[in-house]
């Protein structure tokens, strides 16, 4: 849950942007001292509201892949999406998909994948164009 402090949630888009920066770096930004703005961190690591520090990868193509499932073996297919590297993230959904893969195949091994996930069900792949940017 996001904090209701400015300062907090300052700090949070800071870091967001830029994890690497130190504490007193991020002091100078919220005009706060280092100590101070560590504290705030560790109290937000404790609270859960910082779980991870994360980095972000340029990847040659993105593919958003929703599966609609022709049976109930859900935990099968989970591991059997585990098996893929190219996969970064998995969801669990409702709605029209059972399932939401966020990919990054190349365009053979798309092919590969989509061979086998055919065994599985219905997909749907949208490849990613262009990202846009958007507010850290």
């Amino acid at each position: 849950m996001l904090p209701n402090d400015p300062i907090d949630l300052k700090i949070l888009k800071i870091l967001k942007t830029d994890s690497r920066l130190s504490n007193k770096e991020i002091g100078k930004l919220v005009h706060r001292t280092g100590q101070a703005v560590g504290s705030r961190i560790a109290r937000m690591q404790d609270e859960g509201t910082i779980q991870k520090y994360t980095i972000t990868l340029q990847h040659q193509s993105t593919q958003f892949i929703r599966v609609m499932m022709q049976n109930n073996e859900f935990e099968q297919f989970e591991a059997f999406i585990a098996q893929f590297e190219s996969i970064e993230s998995c969801y669990k959904v409702c709605g029209s998909a059972c399932y939401m893969l966020v990919a990054h195949f190349d365009s053979h091994a798309i092919n590969l994948f989509i061979e086998q996930l055919s065994e599985w069900g219905q997909y749907s792949v949208d490849s990613v164009v262009r990202a846009i940017e958007t507010q850290p």
